[in-house]
């Protein structure tokens, strides 16, 4: 039954579907059922109905996300009282100008409220919150809209992503957060969906379909945001070989605005715009690189100027990663790996700064950007602040994408620096056709999507900082979605042209948060943890730094000097970043716990697991923590009858379908998805059954009908007992 949200009034005629709906979104406010239910009562969006609802009624809701637009949200920026956009501002800083709770009364703050999100894999969204209505959303792509002011649930929106679509993507079930803007919310769904909810109730108002091939294994993972009354939306896929763009479509009616791709495409047919001809000429077509789709698809960051009326977008890998199948003589391939100005009026391009020229590496230029005013030289400068997947610290003229500087922030093997000219000084052997490199950072970044934070009174970036280690072969060929021997992923659609880890890397992983001074470009202090895959960070101008951990703690730091000044157990590890809002008179901060991910699908550190739960802390807070659940890792599997001579073969096979989700049997522990070394024997005695329109199907397992046999099932049997057994303590 269709719901149509008329001006300021609901009609009656929506009762019916209002009843029909799913329990979870029943828990409503007497105020908020009449309202749905169209009591012919009109609603006035003005300030004054704000001010005389009752905090979290339907008046008060409508009152408080209508207002929601452009100048509300530049407004905010000078008390920064509540938390509007997934990055607080355009600019996406991150800096929180309150100081209610500092470094002096930081040891006080204490749990007020936890929020269960039922999720039981990735969360990796900041929540969006104004006058204590909050937005979050989870895996799946399901948003809950929730009282900040009792931790209690208003509404929930599942899109209804189908489940055994869940292999589309390299990196999770994973959802980045939600844009508002006047009444609606956005999510971009998991399957390629763009969604507006009605902020009131979380019924769905349009929807579009943002994909352009389906064919292609597109997805979208990161938040929308809303510039100039349009919804800017990117994807996911170039592991899969699909070409990148963003599209923007119209707040209130969803058609489409405008689109740009990041990459050309065939050019037997005419190039969509000059930018596309210009790039097309730093590829080279014996590559045939649109069959794989060329890459560069901008999954996540996206900040906007006003003054300039710029938006600045990142852009991702090559499509595949390898520069010697996808452009054998070379070429910078424009324009992967990215900053890129578009006007966000009519969406052309404006200029662009590659920070990995032909980048071969999986070298992602998507990882948060911050825009900045910092004096360099003694002179005022629009600024870029950027930490790519590559391993350097970029600070780029955001006026015209010229290179001011750049300095690696961790080690690096893959270049020596960058020249005058901002270009990189590459080591030769990293693009070796057939030697095995040791890439560092490998593939999972030296920073990933998990946002930094920018302080302008302490002058530096909160950055998250990794180690994964990963060793990089070149294939000899690729054909898009074939399967080979070893071939990572493929039989689920990946085509990186690499053999990952032929050769044992010999780097070691770390994770670190680094305070970064972005005008001296050199570390000001660091603090190490005891894995990769740390949170995103907040700062505050109480001179202090949130960001959760691997192993399951939610910290709080001297923003000038490093120091530990309080931290909580979240049971889990937290990958999110924090935000922080003004209640009635109260500053709060909540953060999204929920460990997960393209490292947390097979990692862990923490021996607990809960789903995923939305923590919000108040100085003086004093609600019990929420129970923990002991990870239940289970006994090293044991009593798989298997013929040795299948486990070469086996390894091979699972390398090709079951690595990127499940690890390494009895070697890694497991992380939101089972380690397949410590599963009830039964499972792998009987794994035909699982493998081949299973029962986990509707927990994001693929279908591996026709793309398996039954031989080829036999030998991971084999592979998995048999790896069992070979690290099974003698």
């Amino acid at each position: 039954m269709r719901h149509l949200i008329q001006h300021d009034s609901v009609r009656f005629s929506e009762a019916k579907a209002f009843l029909e709906r799913k329990p979870s979104v029943w828990p409503m406010r007497l105020t908020q059922a009449a309202m749905a239910i169209g009591l012919g009562v009109t609603i006035c969006c003005g300030g004054a109905l704000a001010e005389d609802a009752a905090k979290g009624s339907a008046d008060h809701i409508k009152a408080v996300t209508s207002a929601v637009d452009a100048a509300s949200i530049q407004a905010n920026t000078a008390t920064s009282k509540d938390w509007p956009t997934v990055g607080l501002d355009y600019a996406e800083t991150r800096f929180s100008k309150l100081n209610q709770i500092n470094t002096d009364n930081v040891k006080n703050l204490g749990l007020k409220w936890t929020y269960n999100l039922e999720s039981l894999r990735g969360v990796e969204a900041t929540p969006v919150v104004v006058d204590g209505i909050m937005y979050e959303s989870a895996s799946w792509s399901v948003v809950h809209a929730i009282d900040a002011r009792t931790g209690k649930r208003i509404w929930t929106y599942d899109p209804g992503v189908p489940r055994e679509l869940g292999y589309k993507g390299c990196c999770d079930v994973v959802n980045r957060g939600v844009a508002l803007y006047k009444g609606k919310v956005y999510v971009g769904a998991y399957d390629g969906r763009l969604v507006a909810i009605d902020a009131v109730t979380g019924r769905k108002i349009w929807e579009k379909d943002t994909l352009i091939d389906h064919s292609h294994s597109y997805t979208i993972t990161g938040a929308p945001r809303v510039v100039k009354g349009k919804v800017l939306i990117g994807n996911g896929g170039a592991e899969y070989g699909a070409r990148g763009y963003l599209t923007a479509y119209d707040a209130e009616t969803g058609e489409q605005a405008w689109r740009w791709f990041v990459v050309p495409g065939d050019p037997s047919k005419p190039f969509e715009d000059e930018s596309m001809a210009a790039a097309a000429k730093t590829w080279d077509p014996a590559g045939k690189w649109w069959v794989n789709g060329g890459g560069g698809t901008p999954w996540d960051t996206m900040t906007y100027d006003p003054d300039l009326n710029l938006i600045y977008i990142g852009t991702g890998n090559g499509a595949p990663w390898n520069r010697n199948l996808r452009s054998p003589s070379g070429g910078d391939n424009l324009y992967l790996a990215s900053l890129v100005a578009l006007n966000p009026d009519t969406g052309k391009y404006v200029w662009h700064y590659q920070e990995t020229p032909g980048d071969n590496w999986d070298y992602t230029s998507t990882q948060p950007m911050i825009l900045a005013d910092i004096t360099i030289d003694g002179a005022p400068r629009k600024v870029i602040l950027h930490a790519p997947k590559n391993g350097f610290f970029f600070v780029i003229d955001r006026t015209n994408g010229k290179f001011i500087s750049a300095k690696n922030f961790v080690d690096v093997n893959w270049a020596t620096g960058y020249d005058a000219n901002g270009r990189p000084i590459e080591v030769p052997e990293a693009r070796s056709p057939d030697k095995s490199f040791d890439s560092i950072p490998g593939p999972f970044g030296a920073h990933n999507w998990h946002p930094m934070s920018y302080n302008p009174q302490t002058g530096l970036v909160y950055l998250p900082a990794q180690g994964v280690p990963l060793n990089l072969t070149g294939e000899k060929a690729l054909t898009q979605n074939a399967t080979a021997p070893f071939k990572f992923g493929s039989t689920t659609g990946w085509n990186v042209g690499f053999t990952l880890n032929a050769t044992p890397p010999k780097n070691l992983p770390f994770g670190r948060l680094i305070a970064w001074d972005p005008v001296k470009q050199k570390e000001a202090w660091h603090a190490d943890y005891v894995a990769p895959w740390n949170g995103g960070t907040l700062t505050t101008a109480g001179n202090l730094v949130f960001q959760g951990s691997a192993d399951g703690r939610f910290i709080a730091y001297n923003a000038t000097t490093g120091e530990k000044l309080w931290e909580t157990p979240t049971g889990t590890g937290v990958v999110a970043a924090a935000s922080t809002y003004l209640l009635d008179g109260v500053q709060y901060v909540s953060v999204a716990v929920g460990w997960g991910g393209v490292f947390g699908i097979t990692q862990r550190v923490t021996d607990n697991e809960a789903p995923g739960t939305v923590f919000t802390f108040a100085v003086g807070g004093d609600a019990p923590l929420p129970e923990f659940t002991k990870y239940q890792i289970g006994n090293l599997l044991s009593g798989v009858k298997y013929d040795p001579k299948d486990v070469p073969d086996g390894t091979a096979i699972y390398v090709e379908a079951c690595a990127t989700c499940h690890g390494t049997p009895g070697v890694d522990k497991g992380g939101n998805v089972k380690n397949l070394g410590y599963v009830p024997t039964e499972e792998i005695a009987n794994l035909k059954d699982i493998v081949f329109k299973g029962p986990f199907m509707d927990r994001g397992m693929p279908d591996f009908t026709g793309k398996l046999t039954d031989a080829d099932v036999v030998k991971i049997q084999a592979f998995i007992q048999g790896t069992a057994d070979a690290v099974r303590p003698k």
